[in-house]
């Protein structure tokens, strides 16, 4: 079993009580932004080592590292091979802050994009737009019913119900 099965069973299939789960997730959450204070303390940095010597960097236990490169993966510039990693497994951390930015507000991750570490790296103007453009791309917008004796849509002139519709 890879470390990343491993991870995503621990994290989301062993059974647990409410109250373990959500012991597990604030313990996550919390050591989750730590690192993320210290990457974008730095962020031209591209941080690169193995699974191993990064939860030692970040002080994190390697199931933890393993669930933090699980969820910045989709925001780097270079993905990690997170399906087959172990703990030698050479991967890095070079984001892309724009697609950072908006793959937290798409977790809702208020946590991670209202840190204060942000504030150099994007304009508050900027960040305001990438939340909008995120929360606009998951809105589903309902097309209008067309009513019987509404216009077809095909342009031809005629009531919906004498057209497309007749046989819908």
């Amino acid at each position: 079993m890879s470390l990343l099965e491993d991870w995503r069973n621990q994290a989301y299939m062993t059974q647990k009580t409410p109250q373990q789960d959500q012991m597990f997730w604030a313990n996550y959450f919390n050591y989750e932004k730590g690192i993320y204070e210290q990457i974008l303390a730095n962020p031209d940095e591209v941080v690169k080592g193995t699974v191993k010597e990064l939860a030692d960097k970040y002080n994190v236990e390697l199931m933890l590292m393993v669930g933090f490169l699980d969820g910045i993966n989709d925001s780097l510039k270079e993905p990690n091979p997170i399906d087959t990693m172990d703990e030698n497994t050479e991967v890095n951390l070079g984001f892309e802050p724009e697609l950072l930015y908006k793959n937290m507000v798409g977790a809702k991750a208020d946590w991670l994009y209202n840190l204060p570490q942000w504030e150099p790296i994007l304009t508050t103007e900027r960040r305001e737009e990438l939340y909008k453009e995120q929360k606009r791309s998951t809105t589903v917008v309902k097309d209008k019913k067309i009513g019987r004796n509404d216009p077809c849509p095909c342009g031809s002139g005629r009531k919906y119900k004498q057209c497309c519709g007749k046989n819908a």
